[in-house]
């Protein structure tokens, strides 16, 4: 999966396209072609944005196996993306949610960091609560941290 993310972003995405400095802000209507009496995001926060919608774009081609969902309360908090097998039943496929970092220096010192703090989010705000809740074993439910800077993906 990290070989065919990496390669993927290397061939499609712009470094324009998610921000090329997180200290910068920028205005909603760059986002999303509307102006809005909104204070202004910061450019980290747009990346993750278009990280997380990347890789949803890629998501929804399992939807035959998977109900993708996006931005869902779960827990304590709000997943990323969760993919739950549509046949709950069949045990042969895993629930998944993954959580999308933008890499930022300040923070963390490596991308394999950025990964650790997408997996401590998920843990410290249970994501996991509502797959639980529908029967899913804790066993079938895998974790994925997507870890982005610029071109850059590490998943793990």
């Amino acid at each position: 999966m990290n070989y065919y993310m990496n390669k993927v972003a290397l061939a499609t995405i712009s470094f324009f396209d998610s921000g090329n400095k997180p200290s910068d802000y920028i205005e909603p209507e760059r986002l999303h072609g509307v102006k809005a009496p909104t204070k202004p995001l910061e450019v980290q926060e747009a990346s993750v944005c278009f990280y997380h919608g990347f890789v949803l774009g890629l998501m929804v081609d399992r939807r035959k196996d998977y109900i993708v969902t996006s931005n869902r309360e779960s827990g304590f908090g709000r997943y990323d993306v969760l993919m739950e097998p549509r046949n709950a039943e069949d045990n042969s496929l895993p629930a998944i949610v993954l959580e999308f970092k933008v890499h930022d220096a300040e923070d963390e010192s490596s991308l394999a960091d950025t990964v650790a703090a997408a997996h401590a989010q998920i843990e410290e705000k249970g994501y996991d609560a509502g797959l639980l809740e529908r029967g899913i074993a804790k066993e079938r439910i895998r974790h994925y941290g997507f870890a982005f800077e610029g071109k850059k993906v590490l998943i793990g």
